[in-house]
């Protein structure tokens, strides 16, 4: 059902908890590229699946590290999206539940978020477990402690997500009022399954997305609709 700009804020407004699903649109605005456009950080570049694999990791250690480093965007600031849901806390009970690994809900200041896939900017040591700095990482995969190999806690290709990732993000859209998805095509599983467990769907994107719910179509820039949020 298609729903106009003041309809879905006030369906925003309205909800005494809202649940955000969000994807790489949310943080194009922010100069990262997504995955997957024409200009995204895949273009060009063969088997980036593989690139992004834990057999990768394993078997071409110098090949992952130098593919990954380029996904890093330490100087990228939260924009107009990642900043109103994380002042809408003020309001309600607000939870985020991000594919993203560029640390920008973080660093908006959203507490109650769950980063699905990790994030870039938590690295640890595969060999000892400590955890390592990720402006060390960027200089050097090898940790300086052990000399063991250095790695995001981002699930790569080929490996599974926890129970405990899973099971808090079905608990983060059961309990809302309102789940609002932004900025992702919902593609991947298991990610994509979390809407079945929503009350109440809002989608704010160019276009429709092929999901089984009945939801709200919002069809314009993400950016547009949260600077209307007061």
């Amino acid at each position: 059902m298609k729903v106009s700009i003041e309809q879905a804020i006030a369906a925003v407004i309205a909800a005494s908890s809202v649940t955000f699903l969000t994807g790489a649109g949310v943080s194009t605005p922010s100069g990262i590229p997504d995955y997957r456009s024409l200009k995204g950080v895949y273009q060009g570049v063969a088997q980036p699946e593989y690139l992004l694999s834990h057999d990768c990791l394993e078997n071409e250690p110098e090949t992952f590290y130098q593919f990954v480093k380029h996904l890093y965007h330490p100087q990228a600031q939260p924009n107009i999206i990642h900043q109103k849901m994380a002042e809408l806390q003020a309001k309600k009970t607000v939870w985020v539940v991000s594919q993203n690994i560029d640390g920008l809900h973080e660093k908006a200041g959203s507490h109650q978020r769950i980063d699905f896939h990790g994030s870039l900017y938590n690295c640890y040591c595969r060999k000892c477990g400590n955890p390592v700095p990720w402006q060390a990482y960027l200089q050097d995969w090898h940790h300086a402690g052990c000399g063991g190999q250095v790695r995001p806690a981002i699930v790569l290709y080929g490996e599974g997500f926890t129970d405990e990732t899973i099971e808090g993000a079905i608990q983060a859209v059961a309990q809302a009022d309102l789940t609002v998805v932004v900025g992702t095509s919902l593609q991947v599983y298991p990610f994509a399954g979390l809407v079945d467990y929503s009350q109440q769907v809002l989608v704010i994107n160019k276009e429709p997305l092929a999901i089984p719910n009945e939801y709200g179509m919002l069809t314009a820039a993400a950016e547009t609709f949260f600077q209307k949020i007061e």
